[in-house]
């Protein structure tokens, strides 16, 4: 038969209920500046050949494995 009730381990409950977390408070605005459309292309493009690169590494390691 199942036992009812919390385990004999259980911590106890707070004193005080937890907040609700507040919903409706915004961040300030951030300090520091946004990329430029130039520094997000070179971004793009980094990533791009950094998946690339690994994506050959894969598919050379595969042709070796064979």
């Amino acid at each position: 038969m199942p036992v009812i009730g919390l385990p004999a381990n259980t911590p106890p409950r707070p004193a005080a209920p937890g907040e609700y977390l507040p919903v409706h408070d915004v961040p300030e605005a951030r300090a520091e500046a946004i990329l430029t459309p130039e520094q997000q292309d070179k971004i793009e493009k980094d990533l791009v050949a950094a998946r690339n690169r690994q994506a050959a590494g894969v598919q050379k390691a595969a042709r070796d494995q064979n």
